[in-house]
């Protein structure tokens, strides 16, 4: 038999709480004695104390009932820590698996999975969390009360047993009869909620263009289609749960009757004691009942949705959470070739490239200028493989397009400085970095007066930087970056907030390090250091070296004098 991926998946991460887990059922136990014990006890204190004439004893079994209760409710007591150490650890192992899933969807496969992946990272992850502890919860009391009552009737009254049983197995039966249905709608609603995320992150990102072309009346209607799904797939999935009627009447309400309308007839003919026909009603009410509700709200709720959850992820997690290893073939070179690419934001949105062709041989120093909002950090973006081109193909050697990041270090104008030491912030991409290799990427950016400044690669920095200052917090990024093995780097007007010695110093020692250097300019100076320039004004760009395009292009011989000026 095939086990569902949902139960994989729940196994491989509740997989190290397995003794948390033996706790929790051992003071679960604990708790279920007094619904165990209610019916009988009660039967005793009437048959053999009240009813005949010993209230004393009576009342000793009564006061046993309330020791046991005291004694479940130190079970119940010590159950919340051990609930918390199983689901708080499988809670953060699946965010991380997650996490890893929606990262490879958003590079292997579509551009769209970006909303879908915050959906299942937040929401989702989330949700398992929450409906996996309120399910240990109410599986406790399912098994504390309905399956103790059923025990405890057996013990006072077998044939009374035997009918609950009956009546039970029968509503469990239509319970599962309805099953499917409530599985079926419910992932309905889960994927109509995913489909919200992606509507509205297509949104998002083109928001430029949406404003540009007055279509926000459009916009609004097509994130207001899918939410009107999701609201109908939310009905539909409501109308289901009216099964819980008949399975109440079925389970509970059903025996109840019977036995009190029976109860003159049974006590008169068929042997039973008004102790336990009392005991009956008891395990009924005070046991049967809460358990069948909870069977219902439980596997009709919660179960139903931890599945359908659990489900949805396992598709996401199964995606391969590292890269695969290199093959036969791999790449000789990182030469970029760019082939008539064509890019906008949406299909009816005008171009931000379009039929662009582009080569950068391997160890290249190019840099990209233009006016702002020409769409130059758009063209890294598509280079290293953040964004798909709507036509034409962007290749790195012989590495697939969903692989270009693998090779590629991008270094944006936002420098991500994390709480941690100076040292822990330098080797991220380069973990097992030695202090002579830090020191010469400290040298080369030229950051060794931070360094001293601040007391060595093991200070201390706070969460957002502290005391560092954000051309500091930059060099930090671009030491990173020249740590990193990959063979390609992107500055992204990553040197905005140094000086100009500065940004020269670090771009020539990025540049001189080897592998291929892209450089989206802050300054028209970055241009004059490389070895090709990338002129981007309207969708066709325009290549050439610093020389060439001062004579070849106006916009840029104005560029190139207006800065000098």
């Amino acid at each position: 038999m095939t086990v569902p991926p949902a139960a994989l998946l729940l196994h491989r991460h509740l997989r190290g709480q397995w003794p948390a887990l033996r706790r929790l059922a051992a003071w679960s136990a604990l708790e279920s004695l007094p619904a165990l014990a209610s019916g009988l006890v009660l039967a005793r204190a009437i048959d053999h104390g009240f009813l005949a004439g010993r209230p004393g004893t009576g009342l000793a079994w009564l006061a046993a009932l309330a020791a046991l209760s005291i004694v479940g409710a130190v079970g119940t007591g010590r159950i919340y820590p051990w609930l918390a150490a199983t689901v708080e650890p499988m809670r953060d192992s699946l965010v991380r698996d997650v996490v890893n899933g929606a990262l490879h969807r958003m590079t292997d496969r579509s551009p769209d999975a970006a909303g879908a992946g915050a959906s299942q990272v937040t929401e989702q992850a989330e949700a398992v969390r929450a409906l996996l502890g309120t399910a240990l919860r109410n599986v406790r009391q399912l098994l504390s009360a309905g399956v103790a009552a059923l025990v405890g009737l057996t013990l006072l009254s077998p044939p009374l047993a035997l009918v609950a049983c009956l009546s039970v197995t029968l509503a469990v039966a239509v319970f599962a009869a309805f099953l499917g249905l409530q599985i079926r709608r419910y992932r309905a609603v889960v994927r109509q909620a995913e489909r919200i995320g992606e509507s509205a992150a297509v949104i998002v990102h083109g928001v430029r263009d949406v404003a540009a072309c007055a279509a926000e009346d459009r916009a609004a209607r097509t994130v207001g289609d899918v939410i009107d799904a999701q609201a109908e797939a939310l009905r539909a999935y409501a109308r289901t749960r009216l099964v819980r009627l008949p399975v109440l009447a079925l389970g509970v309400h059903l025996p109840l009757l019977a036995l009190l309308v029976l109860s003159p007839d049974l006590t008169a003919h068929h042997g039973l004691t008004t102790g336990e026909v009392a005991g009956g009603a008891v395990y009924l009410v005070t046991g049967l009942q809460p358990g069948i509700t909870v069977l219902i709200d439980t596997g009709g709720t919660l179960l139903l949705s931890l599945a359908v959850m659990l489900g949805r992820l396992a598709e996401i997690c199964a995606v391969p959470t590292s890269p695969p290893p290199s093959a036969p073939g791999a790449p000789d070179s990182f030469d970029i070739e760019v082939d008539h690419l064509t890019f906008a934001y949406s299909p009816d949105a005008e171009p931000v490239l379009k039929d662009a062709s582009l080569s950068v041989p391997e160890g290249t120093h190019l840099a990209v200028v233009g006016p702002s909002g020409t769409g130059k950090s758009t063209l890294a973006n598509l280079l290293i493989g953040l964004l798909h081109p709507s036509q034409g193909t962007v290749t790195l050697g012989g590495l697939e397009p969903a692989r270009l990041w693998s090779a590629v270090t991008l270094v944006p104008q936002e420098s991500y400085v994390f709480a941690g030491t100076l040292r822990d912030n330098l080797a991220y991409l380069c973990p097992h970095a030695t202090v002579p290799r830090l020191d010469r990427a400290v040298e080369a950016i030229g950051m060794a007066a931070t360094v001293e400044r601040l007391g060595g690669y093991d200070a201390e920095i706070p969460p957002g930087g502290g005391p560092l200052s954000q051309g500091e917090r930059q060099q930090i990024t671009l030491a990173r970056a020249y740590l990193s093995a990959t063979p390609i780097t992107i500055l992204d007007e990553a040197t905005s907030q140094l000086d100009p010695s500065a940004e020269a110093r670090a771009e020539q020692a990025l540049a001189a390090r080897g592998g291929t250097l892209i450089v989206i300019a802050h300054r028209i100076s970055s241009a004059e250091r490389a070895d090709l320039v990338v002129l981007l004004d309207g969708p066709t760009p325009v290549t050439g070296t610093h020389a060439t395009l001062t004579k070849r292009s106006p916009l840029y011989a104005e560029l190139v004098g207006h800065w000098h000026t």
